[in-house]
C-alpha cells in the first residue's frame, strides 16, 4: 500500500491528466470531483476561519477546541479530494472499461497518435491518459463505449 503523500500526489497528477469535457460527468464521477476541487479550496479556508471566530464573537471560549477541530477539518477536505482521486487513479478498471480503454488505445495508434505500450491491467489513471488523447484527437462521438 502506497503512502498518504504518494497518493495526494498521484491525485494531483490523475486530476490534471483528467479530460475535461462535461460529457464525461455522466459516465464518471472523477469529473464532479475535479470540478469540485476549486469550489472546496476557495470556501474552505473561509468557512474554517468562520468556524474558529465564532465562539469568540459569542463569547462562548470553552467552545473553541471543537471549533479549531471543525476548522482542520475544513482545511483538509482539498487533501481528502486529491486522496480520493489518487486512490481512484490506482484503482483497475472494470473488464468492460478495460475492453473500451483497449478499443481507444487502438484506434488512436492507427490514426498515428503516438501512445504509451498498451497496459494488460489499466488503470483510471491509463484511461485518463488514452481519453485525453482520445479527445484531442477525435470528434466526441467516441464517448458511447460499448458499442
Amino acid at each position: 500500500m502506497s503512502n498518504f503523500s504518494t497518493t495526494i500526489r498521484d491525485g494531483v497528477r490523475f486530476s490534471k491528466a483528467w479530460p475535461k469535457e462535461a460529457m464525461l460527468a455522466s459516465i464518471f464521477l472523477e469529473h464532479r470531483v475535479i470540478n469540485l476541487i476549486p469550489f472546496v479550496n476557495r470556501v474552505m479556508p473561509a468557512l474554517a476561519v468562520i468556524t474558529v471566530l465564532l465562539p469568540c464573537f459569542a463569547r462562548q471560549p470553552e467552545m473553541l477546541p471543537q471549533s479549531a477541530i471543525f476548522a482542520l477539518l475544513f482545511l483538509a477536505a482539498p487533501f481528502h479530494l486529491f486522496y480520493w482521486l489518487g486512490r481512484r487513479a490506482n484503482r483497475l478498471l472494470s473488464p468492460s472499461l478495460a475492453n473500451w480503454y483497449r478499443e481507444l488505445h487502438h484506434k488512436l495508434s492507427m490514426a498515428g497518435e503516438t501512445m504509451k505500450p498498451i497496459v494488460s491491467k489499466p488503470r483510471y489513471f491509463e484511461l485518463a491518459y488514452t481519453l485525453s488523447k482520445a479527445f484531442n484527437r477525435f470528434d466526441k462521438g467516441f464517448v458511447i463505449y460499448g458499442s
